[in-house]
């Protein structure tokens, strides 16, 4: 019997646009990553390192490129929330069915984009759905490793079991599988978050 859901955040319910950065990063003369700067991306995600100091780390191998135009590529990926999906996450939290839990990679540029995007009451009405929300950046922890599920299940004394995972990276979804726990591998451009319970009505 499921007792918890546990949500990815981006493109489970706000839309991106994977390529983006890439297209624009490539538009400024970034055609490839480096070891180096994907372990940079993924300290940021953790919150190894700041906005700052993630900023300053792309301008120190490509000073011809200025900040901002570092952030607007970064922050191309993050698109529209439609507001059916809040509704229907507003409609579950009211239920008081199942502990809901937020746990996305994310970093401090994304979210400020998320708002400007969503409008800050928007995002505040997202946030109070949840009985945790999680973020990568705050908690120290990314997915798919591992030590970021064991992290949500034993601070809220979880049972793998009785928990349901909905995350659009297969990577990820893989890693929570084998703890054990239910998953989702959603396919954001055939499904969608609100046929949750018509989907995986075997479960719920």
């Amino acid at each position: 019997m499921i007792k918890t859901i546990i949500f990815d955040f981006g493109d489970v319910f706000i839309n991106l646009d994977k390529e983006a950065p890439y297209r624009k990063m490539a538009k400024l003369g970034i055609t490839s990553f480096s070891k180096e700067m994907i372990e940079t991306n993924q300290l940021y995600e953790t919150g190894m390192i700041s906005t700052e100091g993630f900023l300053d780390f792309y301008k120190s191998k490509f000073p011809e490129i200025s900040s901002k135009k570092i952030e607007e590529a970064w922050n191309s990926i993050i698109l529209d929330f439609p507001e059916y999906r809040l509704n229907f996450l507003e409609e579950l939290a009211a239920s008081k069915k199942y502990k809901l839990i937020l746990l996305s990679n994310t970093n401090d540029l994304h979210i400020e984009k998320v708002i400007e995007n969503m409008s800050i009451e928007m995002y505040q009405r997202f946030q109070k759905c949840f009985d945790a929300f999680y973020l990568s950046q705050e908690i120290g922890f990314r997915k798919p490793n591992a030590d970021i599920y064991k992290f949500v299940m034993d601070t809220h004394q979880l049972k793998a079991e009785e928990c349901f995972f909905v995350d659009d990276t297969s990577e990820n979804t893989e890693t929570a599988k084998k703890l054990d726990i239910h998953t989702w591998n959603i396919k954001p451009k055939t499904e969608d978050i609100i046929k949750l319970f018509s989907i995986h009505s075997e479960l719920f």
